[in-house]
């Protein structure tokens, strides 16, 4: 009775349970989003989302956006190597309808790259069919701090969103200070290709590409204009003439080292081709999120040697514990160096 009485106050006096409180937030598009107070069970739209996620409260996590491969599922942590494939809904027409949004009872919707109309627009569309919040965060890598801090703030990890952000900063103020000494003659000329054929690349501006601009590179594709992806020709590749090509796949790596219209670029002329490791995110790409923060380690120690002498396979063992709360083998970080080769 005591229990009754107590439920017939709140519905007299307008108040609600704290689990249920909402509280009013402005997303990176500038949207105003009214938010659960507490949120435990969040849908990601895109891959970028699911690593963001998953550093940050893999609990929260509803499921994955694509099944990670049995390989991948070896450096997640156990709790979420088989949540359940739900889609994506940041690709064109999408490969999850409207009801198995609904169907995966989120407390919201989170998307984090790049924050345009068009991006704006989806979430508004989602949001409005679903009336599930569906909130936009800016996934520039250079605000790759702030962007852990304010999701760690909605998902009430701020502890943790510290920790990594913090992590965050000093690696790009540490980039940034060392970039700064070199000339523009020691910036490297790079080809990034997408893809088994690797002829899909980023334009000037593409987020695919933009660790390559953080890391002070040159992305020789931006010749060809400035956008997202786009496809080229081997022969602009060719005439482009790289210093240095990283292939997302590594048949395109193998393709270029034996096909005879390759001979001629200088970077296969001295041997610079390398594989970004990819397990259980890609380093370089494959998404453009956080997962990138281990893989700005890497191309500095790549592309410039004689300034960055890090310890690498400290740094590896380092953030994965840190972000993906796995502990390495030693077996584990030798495979992931070495399918950099």
């Amino acid at each position: 009775m005591a229990k009754f009485l107590a439920a017939l106050a709140f519905i007299f006096l307008g108040v609600l349970p704290a689990t249920v409180e909402a509280r009013l937030i402005t997303d990176a598009a500038g949207r105003k989003v009214e938010i659960p107070d507490t949120i435990n069970r969040i849908l990601v739209a895109g891959p970028p989302a699911a690593a963001l996620v998953y550093v940050l409260a893999p609990d929260k996590l509803a499921g994955w956006v694509s099944a990670p491969s049995d390989a991948a599922k070896a450096y997640l942590a156990p709790s979420v190597r088989n949540l359940p494939t739900i889609g994506r809904l940041t690709v064109k027409g999408g490969t999850i309808s409207m009801q198995a949004v609904t169907a995966a009872n989120p407390d919201i919707i989170l998307d984090v790259g790049t924050v345009d109309p068009t991006y704006s627009a989806l979430a508004d569309k989602v949001q409005g069919e679903t009336h599930i919040p569906y909130v936009l965060f800016d996934g520039s890598f250079a605000r790759t701090g702030d962007t852990l801090r304010e999701v760690g703030d909605i998902l009430g990890v701020t502890g943790r969103a510290k920790t990594l952000a913090d992590y965050a900063d000093a690696a790009i103020k540490d980039l940034n200070d060392k970039l700064a000494t070199l000339t523009d003659a020691q910036r490297p000329r790079v080809y990034y290709g997408r893809g088994a054929n690797g002829l899909e690349t980023g334009l000037a501006g593409s987020i695919n590409l933009e660790i390559l601009n953080a890391a002070g590179a040159v992305n020789v594709a931006a010749a060809a204009g400035k956008g997202g992806l786009t496809q080229v020709t081997p022969q602009q590749i060719v005439d482009w003439n790289p210093d240095m090509i990283l292939a997302e796949d590594g048949k395109f790596a193998a393709a270029v080292k034996s096909d005879p219209q390759w001979a001629g670029v200088k970077a296969v002329k001295d041997g610079k081709l390398f594989v970004p490791p990819s397990l259980p995110f890609g380093w370089f790409d494959s998404p453009p999120g956080v997962n990138r923060l281990i893989g700005i380690r890497w191309l500095e120690t790549l592309l410039y040697p004689q300034l960055f002498k890090n310890d690498l396979s400290a740094d590896v063992r380092g953030f994965y514990k840190l972000f993906y709360q796995v502990d390495l083998t030693d077996d584990q970080v030798a495979a992931l160096l070495k399918s950099a080769e």
